[in-house]
């Protein structure tokens, strides 16, 4: 078998087996086949597409390149949910808990921020003492003994999706639809789950920035997990403005807080309760999702999954004194404001450049080896379809001087004020 064949064959649209497609990811992975072979393989890809079942062959050889998690040890059905990426997506904190009080096995491994969208595993690291590493053993015990556990990626899974990725990156074959699925259901498949949920977002804050390719992306998702066994779902929700009210780490920990105590913004509560309704349902707790769905909302609403919220931030290290007193996680910063212009209603949000202006404070990252500063972020505190007066504050900047002035201007000119009250679309979709 040769690699000029294989590449050959996928540049005139010919369907690959998957004795091929392990070929050409096992040899760039052991280095046999080069850079340059790669990138061509890549590009014919990203020209030609993929069939689902070959891209199903891409995430389960990217799987096999490293350690799959056997989650056998953990009693019921294991649930996972993921998301592709978005601003102000804090769902992970509050779901893990809420999961796990409603009876369910959430074993989580999750990554960390890069660019405009940020990482769960950092938002974690914004609570004093919050380890995000915990041995194999350590990780499958605490989930049997609480019912949830979130860790960071351990560097053993899909490493050739690692290697591959960052040559997609440039190669500008980053934004192909198979190899963004491949990708992302590499990884999901290796971490051992029985039931996953994938929040695929879209809109101006997320990668897909239209419905009809993120209904693409998230139909190929499920087909992948459903052919490697998975119960899955697919639920294509709204980045037209950022999830909730807060954005920035220690910020984003605040919300789930307060969400969990009862007092959570409205999309973002339905967010969380129709993930958890269809986690609930694949993990066998209740027989419809409407149930599963009634029993999160009305569990958020009541405030009783917050204990099991300082559970697990202890069993992980935590200190859950902080929670006494939450304006604790943002001591020290300083404030600024953005304010109304004139009379209106919120009209619509550039959702990408709040993630942007939030990366200036310094909350978020631009390469992989920059330090972030946990405390910075915003708070908006209008939402689409909201009235407001000239003048009136509509976002707090929690800040350290650092990129003041580059957030400034450049939340002044992401929020439209008109004179049409307008309602926001949450959901899109939802695929099964």
């Amino acid at each position: 078998m040769l690699a000029i064949d294989i590449i050959t064959k996928k540049k005139y649209k010919q369907e690959l087996s998957q004795k091929e497609i392990q070929f050409m990811v096992d040899g760039y992975t052991n280095g046999s086949i080069p850079d340059y072979q790669m990138s061509a393989f890549l590009m014919a890809i990203y020209f030609n597409s993929m069939t689902n079942p070959e891209a199903t062959f891409l995430a389960m050889a990217m799987r096999d390149s490293g350690g799959i998690f056997d989650l056998s040890g953990i009693k019921g059905v294991k649930v996972d949910k993921h998301s592709t990426g978005g601003v102000g997506d804090k769902v992970t904190l509050i779901l893990a808990p809420l999961v796990a009080y409603l009876g369910a096995s959430l074993a989580k491994m999750s990554g960390r921020g890069l660019g405009h969208t940020g990482g769960t595993v950092d938002k974690l690291e914004a609570i004093p003492g919050f380890k995000t590493e915990l041995s194999f053993a350590e990780f499958q015990q605490q989930v049997n003994q609480i019912g949830c556990a979130v860790v960071g990626q351990s560097g053993d899974v899909a490493p050739a999706d690692k290697k591959i990725y960052a040559l997609r990156d440039v190669t500008s074959t980053v934004d192909s639809i198979p190899l963004i699925a491949a990708s992302i259901m590499s990884k999901k498949l290796a971490s051992g789950a029985d039931a996953i949920v994938l929040d695929v977002k879209v809109g101006s804050g997320a990668f897909m920035k239209s419905v009809d390719e993120a209904k693409k992306l998230a139909e190929l998702m499920v087909s992948i997990g459903r052919l490697a066994g998975k119960h899955m779902c697919a639920i294509l929700t709204s980045m037209d403005e950022p999830l909730g009210h807060k954005i920035g780490n220690a910020l984003e920990v605040y919300e789930s807080v307060e969400t969990l105590l009862g007092k959570g913004s409205k999309d973002l509560v339905e967010i969380v309760s129709v993930i958890t309704g269809y986690l609930l349902m694949d993990a066998k707790i209740v027989d419809t999702y409407e149930k599963g769905y009634k029993l999160a909302s009305s569990t958020l609403a009541s405030g009783k999954a917050y204990p099991k919220f300082l559970e697990f931030v202890k069993a992980q290290g935590g200190d859950i004194s902080i929670f006494d007193n939450l304006e604790k996680l943002i001591s020290g910063t300083k404030l600024d404001y953005i304010y109304a212009t004139k009379d209106g209603y919120i009209e619509s949000f550039n959702t990408l450049d709040f993630g942007q202006a939030a990366l200036y404070l310094g909350a978020g990252r631009m390469t992989k080896d920059d330090v972030l500063d946990l405390k910075v972020g915003l708070d908006l505190h209008k939402k689409i379809g909201d009235k407001v007066k000239k003048g009136e504050k509509l976002i707090t900047i929690y800040h350290n001087d650092k990129g003041l002035e580059d957030c400034k201007e450049l939340l002044e000119k992401a929020i439209n004020i008109g004179d049409t009250k307008k309602e926001a679309v949450l959901i899109f979709d939802i695929i099964r």
